[in-house]
């Protein structure tokens, strides 16, 4: 199965008592929040260069940016397949 945002949920844990190799499974938030240090607090991720709405760059610069790392990754990708051929 191929996980997608709106199946996300349909997805089975893989690691188990009769799978020890498996690489997921879901956690109770209950049970993260027994952990030492536990944190659920997400702020860290957020950039801060984006927190201020007033200076963001115009939206087309924004697209212009996004496409040349898509252009990027693109031919990072192709380089890899072109390597293994």
């Amino acid at each position: 199965m191929v996980v997608r945002p709106e199946n996300r949920h349909e997805r089975q844990p893989t690691l188990g008592e009769d799978t020890p190799d498996g690489r997921w499974r879901a956690y109770a938030r209950e049970d993260l929040l027994q952990r030492d240090k536990a944190s659920l607090d997400l702020f860290w991720l957020r950039d801060a260069s984006m927190t201020d709405l007033d200076s963001l760059p115009a939206p087309e610069v924004l697209v212009e940016e996004i496409l040349d790392n898509l252009r990027s990754a693109l031919a990072s990708f192709e380089a890899v397949s072109a390597s293994d051929q």
